[in-house]
């Protein structure tokens, strides 16, 4: 009897949260390395929401991606699988690459792009903006949107900690589709460079308000960078994170690959570091975690003073090796979030630094959900609480870790 009522409750709990996510207009999704206490019940991991996504494609499926990385085996085969199904029951299929990142790993593209109804074509954000092709994201049908930290790599489907969004909304599936369309136009010329690039302009009407499991209705506004290659400039990331944070009373938790105030070829870049610090001085509580991908970096030493202020603190997480062997590139925490007192967040594709605004193609999202900040609160909680997490101190010594290939 004992065993038929926890089938019956487990049954009961499942087919519940089925109903929550199909009663729902945006879902939190979430990949998590294996051999590692993170995850998070109630939310689905990723591949699980791809396949969904791509099995539902009844007209279009348009991804733009830094890259597609696969290993046979592993849980992006699938993904691609479905791809190729999608393709074949008539669904056109359009993928754009970093073209510089298409150089390392050309073959799961150039399968794609052999395939009946896909095409596939290379952006040289280097070229345009001086940067790179940074998003990841896709569209189905122009009505429903993937964006998060996720790359379209086996890696970040099983050996990284990755945050996305699942939305199903036709007023932000435009946005994104407006900057999918200029992209793909880009793309096709490739002798384009700044001065040569025209930019269609657009005014949206945000925020939407969509539903969230559970009955809440949440306030949702799409971003963009870098500014100058977007149709309505009011939707740019960077202004967006400040408003966040300069209107933050309590508490501000964000989390970063990587976090920098140091600009490559030499200066500094203070925007949004200035509004964390001028948080902190107004007396809210700021804690922040970056990936220890950044002890080797020259950003070490600003995550140091911001770790001596008051109010402030910083933290590295440091995921263990698999047991099975060293992955080159993995064992990371990836997400890339602000969460404002429990009820307001970004989320998006763009670490913390100044070209991921200004020169290369990144994509977010703001929120106003109670329910929906409120998970990423504990999302962030999990990784503080954790045994990979490393305070930082001003005095302390933080020793660079391997992540590359091998020699």
């Amino acid at each position: 009897m004992k065993k038929f009522l926890l089938i019956s409750f487990l049954f009961f709990s499942c087919s519940l949260h089925a109903q929550d996510v199909s009663s729902s207009e945006i879902e939190l999704v979430e990949s998590t390395p294996i051999e590692t206490s993170l995850g998070n019940p109630g939310i689905r991991n990723t591949q699980a929401v791809w396949l969904d996504m791509f099995g539902s494609a009844q007209k279009s499926l348009e991804l733009e991606e830094f890259y597609v990385s696969n290993e046979p085996g592993k849980m992006l085969d699938a993904v691609l699988a479905a791809i190729y199904k999608a393709a074949d029951r008539g669904v056109k299929v359009r993928l754009i690459v970093d073209a510089r990142m298409y150089k390392t790993y050309p073959e799961s593209v150039d399968s794609l792009g052999q395939h009946r109804n896909i095409e596939t074509r290379r952006i040289d954000f280097g070229k345009i903006a001086g940067g790179i092709q940074h998003s990841k994201y896709f569209i189905v049908d122009r009505k429903e949107v993937f964006v998060g930290s996720q790359n379209f790599d086996w890696r970040s489907l099983e050996h990284i900690h990755e945050l996305g969004l699942r939305i199903n909304n036709k007023e932000i599936a435009e946005v994104y589709g407006d900057v999918f369309d200029l992209d793909w136009r880009l793309a096709a010329d490739t002798t384009k460079t700044e001065q040569g690039i025209s930019i269609p302009h657009k005014e949206y009407g945000f925020p939407v308000h969509i539903a969230v499991a559970g009955g809440e209705s949440a306030a949702i506004t799409p971003t963009y960078s870098p500014i100058g290659f977007i149709p309505d400039s009011a939707l740019w990331d960077e202004p967006a994170i400040v408003h966040l944070i300069n209107g933050a009373k309590h508490t501000l938790t964000l989390q970063f690959l990587s976090y920098s105030t140091r600009v490559w070829k030499g200066g500094t870049y203070s925007v949004i570091d200035n509004a964390f610090r001028n948080a902190a001085k107004r007396g809210v509580k700021v804690r922040m975690i970056v990936s220890d991908w950044e002890k080797g970096s020259e950003a070490k030493n600003g995550l140091k003073e911001l770790s001596a202020l008051q109010n402030i603190q910083v933290a590295f997480t440091a995921i263990p090796e698999w047991s099975g062997g060293y992955i080159s590139y993995a064992r990371v925490e990836h997400l890339k979030y602000i969460v404002a007192d429990g009820t307001t967040f970004w989320l998006g594709t763009a670490n913390c630094e100044k070209s991921y605004f200004y020169s290369t193609r990144n994509l977010g999202i703001i929120g106003t959900s109670a329910a929906l900040a409120g998970r990423l609160a504990k999302i962030f909680d999990k990784s503080w609480n954790s045994p990979y997490k490393e305070l930082i101190t001003p005095e302390g010594k933080y020793e660079p870790r391997e992540h590359g290939e091998r020699k």
